[in-house]
């Protein structure tokens, strides 16, 4: 405990402090979090997704689909089958027969009906065959006595399209068109997605190459300022002179500050991209290089070949394609359209049986068939207007094109360009070093003012700057033609 305390005593005595781990990222690092915490990316993915059901989705049409339907129903009226003189007729069968039978044999045979119609035994065999005859009226009566007021029903119904016109068979191809379209999204988000961390990750590196840079113009200015105020002590210098290296370093004071700022607010871009927190301290693989890697991209590709990978152009032949599928959608409503239709249907009560008070039903099938004779034209203005929509999506779709192959190959003479501006910029930065580096002996020797050092300095700056601009400006160039290309992975 003793050695710990004796270590940490002397580690704050020589203005040694435990530095703050931070965490060291490379560029397929960034790329790796950026993409799996993109909120855009992960829309693109649900979107996916919403996609692959919607497939599923219109693959089931051409599946029988079951379905069960049931209600109840109540009337003030019931469903009669007899008319109310009809029933009154039956109720009254037998007395009306036997009135009839009586003025029958009246007419007929006038002295038979004297001498027995007034009997008491053919009295009561008549009115015998009466009362017997109105109940089997009344019988029949109460036998078709329906009773429909309350009536409950219910249907399972299998239905199986047979031919609907091509309508089923475009619709699936435009959820598969649109499954593709929803995997091109996602791809050209994700190449975003990339040229955004990229953009992004090079900016961070080009800001602390720079404050490296800024901070040794400072260290050398400040060197420069104090040599001259000990010649000002000696007087061998102006205070011209020395005010004039005073403002130098306060110049260079400020582009450090500048830098620094700069360094920070990127710093918190690229954590915000990469799903971290802004405030969290880190470190890129290419913040502490000497030289930042530039190697020339080279890229196989002919002309007219490359653009199949392009995202953009790939969702807009999307829009083409789903275009004429939904014209194809639209032709058959000028189509018959058959239907295999069956089932087992039952009420209650039920009509297979004197509308019995019980449930019953019955199995049945049947085919339907629709055709459309006439509807004023409705089906084929919506064909024609769906054929020029997809002829504007074509005019589109070969427009971009045109664009694309443009942006190619400017992004192509951007890559040769930055590449020649990269050897410049190192010869340049050569030719500064000597300058500088024979300015500050000329200086020491006492044959070159102070005023020549500082405009060498300031030479020296600028083609380092320029060097670390050129060398940014290669990796962006690439960046930008693997975007160009639809190569960005």
């Amino acid at each position: 405990m003793n050695k710990v305390l004796a270590i940490s005593f002397w580690l704050l005595a020589f203005g040694i402090h435990p530095v703050e781990a931070q965490r060291v990222l490379s560029l397929d690092s960034c790329r790796a979090m950026a993409l799996r915490n993109n909120k855009q990316m992960s829309v693109q993915r649900v979107k996916q997704e919403v996609a692959k059901n919607i497939r599923k989705s219109a693959r089931t049409k051409y599946l029988p689909h079951v379905s069960a339907a049931g209600g109840y129903l109540y009337t003030s009226k019931e469903i009669s089958i007899l008319s109310d003189e009809s029933k009154e007729t039956l109720s009254d069968l037998g007395t009306n027969s036997v009135n009839q039978l009586q003025t029958g044999l009246a007419s007929a045979m006038p002295v038979l009906s004297a001498l027995f119609g007034g009997t008491a035994p053919v009295t009561s065999m008549m009115n015998g065959m009466a009362g017997t005859l109105n109940q089997i009226g009344q019988g029949i009566v109460d036998e078709l006595h329906t009773d429909t007021r309350h009536m409950f029903g219910g249907a399972i119904l299998v239905t199986q399209p047979i031919f609907m016109g091509g309508a089923i068979v475009a619709l699936n191809k435009i959820a598969d068109i649109g499954e593709d379209l929803a995997a091109n999204s996602a791809d050209a988000r994700r190449q975003e997605t990339l040229y955004q961390i990229d953009q992004a990750y090079w900016q961070v590196v080009s800001l602390r190459h720079k404050q490296k840079l800024a901070e040794g113009f400072l260290d050398l200015v400040k060197k420069l300022d104090g040599d001259v105020q000990k010649m000002i002590r000696e007087g061998v210098a102006t205070r011209s002179e020395g005010l004039s290296v005073s403002v130098k370093v306060n110049e260079a004071e400020m582009a450090v500050m500048k830098v620094n700022d700069g360094l920070t607010l990127s710093k918190m871009l690229l954590c915000q991209l990469c799903g971290l927190p802004v405030d969290e301290q880190v470190t890129l693989a290419d913040e502490e290089t000497e030289q930042i890697a530039a190697v020339a991209l080279t890229e196989n590709f002919q002309k007219g070949d490359y653009l199949e990978f392009r995202p953009e152009l790939k969702m807009l032949q999307n829009v083409v394609d789903i275009s004429q599928q939904t014209t194809n959608l639209l032709k058959a409503g000028n189509l018959p359209q058959v239907l295999l239709v069956g089932g087992y249907s039952a009420s209650n009560p039920n009509v297979y049986n004197g509308f019995q008070r019980k449930f019953s039903g019955a199995w049945n099938i049947a085919v339907m068939m629709r055709v459309p004779i006439w509807n004023w034209g409705d089906v084929a203005y919506k064909v024609r207007a769906a054929k020029a929509a997809t002829t504007i999506a074509a005019l589109e779709l070969e427009e971009a094109r045109e664009k694309m192959e443009l942006q190619v190959s400017q992004s192509n003479f951007r890559v040769n360009e930055a590449n020649k501006k990269l050897e410049m910029a190192k010869v340049s930065q050569q030719k500064a070093e000597e300058n500088l580096r024979t300015a500050n002996l000329g200086f020491q020797e006492g044959v070159i003012s102070s005023t020549t050092v500082m405009e060498a300095q300031t030479a020296w700056l600028q083609a380092q700057s320029q060097l670390i601009d050129a060398e940014i400006d290669v990796q962006l160039s690439q960046v930008n033609l693997q975007k160009s290309l639809g190569t960005l992975r």
